[in-house]
């Protein structure tokens, strides 16, 4: 079997009302999201979605003529291609939907088969009032959710901790509560300094008083050793890791012991074949791996099958932030939403593959090259 064309369809969702996430001061009005479909002269075509793959056209034939199954050889090329260009790890999802059907399994199923469905918690973007987010959380709950993400800006930490406190009298002490500060990653044209160790280490001993389950992204991937030292003082946990560029990247951090969670996105990040080596070291290390998943209902299926085969945990990330970022929003692309159960749960598809269904009506409607 070889590959003989891989086609890109870029998308963009008109939002209205706008989106405006505490990480971004500008209110985002689209959303943009590219297809990945690698098609082979057999007849199967895998696809893949997350990152905008803008600047991949130039290095198709680094691919096409070889054969989809030879993962080990496609995951190398794409870390060199990565090294001068954009990050390309949709393309190797693609290829794992296509090892999927030919094995006739589930992409998790291959990955390690550890778990069928997985407790997500609802994770949140906007920032909101106290009583809001409160609202939401209590809606998020009826839903099924038994634990919530919420985002604190970094110029408004007071107000972030007030949030983090209502919601916690609330909804009591049998709901977990996440937090992420956003501070390891940044907008492109955003130049503010992040916040300092000692501004960090006293918001998060603070939020440690509310009891919430870990801390996400509270210093710069640079700072190391600041994270190293926030790991060992904290009573709550530190995560982060999920736009690491590189597998060294993700190893510095590990051999540091500079967070409890690691959390890379395999299709912004490392891709599924380094994640899942990563998420093996991790657990030898007694160290928890779970994907961020804040892309597109494409990616959340993805970033859903590697934390289902390598048994990723305690919780998955399932954006989720009505009326902002809804389901419809997050999977226009597709025939059907991505969905928890009545227990707060996300199953795997049965399908072989990633068990991706497009909505072809929808790509057709907000296709734009």
């Amino acid at each position: 079997m070889k590959i003989t064309a891989i086609r890109l369809d870029r998308l963009r969702l008109e939002l209205d009302p706008p989106f405006r996430a505490a990480w971004d001061p500008r209110p985002r009005r689209h959303f943009d999201a590219t297809l990945v479909r690698v098609e082979t002269d057999e007849g199967l075509t895998g696809i893949g979605s997350g990152d905008t793959m803008t600047g991949f056209e130039p290095y198709t034939d680094v691919f096409v003529g070889h054969d989809p199954l030879a993962l080990a050889r496609h995951v190398r090329a794409i870390e060199s291609i990565n090294f001068h260009a954009g990050r390309f790890w949709p393309l190797e999802a693609a290829l794992w939907d296509i090892a999927g059907q030919v094995a006739g399994l589930p992409v998790a199923t291959l990955l390690g088969n550890s778990t069928r469905r997985l407790p997500a918690y609802m994770s949140t973007g906007q920032l909101m009032s106290p009583q809001q987010r409160v609202d939401a959380t209590l809606a998020g709950r009826e839903r099924g959710f038994r634990a919530t993400k919420i985002r604190i800006a970094p110029s408004a930490l007071a107000e972030g901790v007030a949030t983090v406190r209502a919601v916690r009298e609330a909804l009591g002490d049998d709901f977990t509560v996440l937090i992420d500060l956003n501070q390891s990653w940044r907008m492109a044209g955003d130049v503010a300094p992040a916040l300092d160790v000692k501004t960090v280490a006293g918001t998060v001993a603070e939020l440690s008083e509310l009891g919430v389950g870990w801390v996400e992204e509270p210093l710069p991937y640079g700072d190391v050793s600041g994270l190293a030292e926030l790991r060992r003082t904290a009573t709550t946990r530190i995560a982060g890791g999920e736009m690491l560029a590189t597998f060294d990247d993700a190893l510095r951090l590990l051999e540091h012991d500079a967070l409890d969670v690691y959390q890379m996105d395999c299709v912004l990040s490392l891709g599924i074949s380094r994640c899942r080596t990563f998420a093996e070291l991790a657990r030898h290390r007694h160290r928890d791996f779970t994907p961020h998943t804040w892309t597109n209902g494409i990616g959340v299926l993805t970033n859903l099958h590697l934390a289902a085969g390598v048994g990723a945990g305690p919780w998955f990330e399932f954006p989720d932030d009505p009326d902002g970022w809804t389901s419809a929003r997050r999977d226009f692309m597709l025939a059907e939403p991505v969905c928890v159960d009545a227990d707060g749960c996300v199953t795997v598809p049965e399908a072989p593959g990633l068990g991706v269904v497009l909505d072809e009506d929808a790509v057709s409607r907000w296709r734009v090259s």
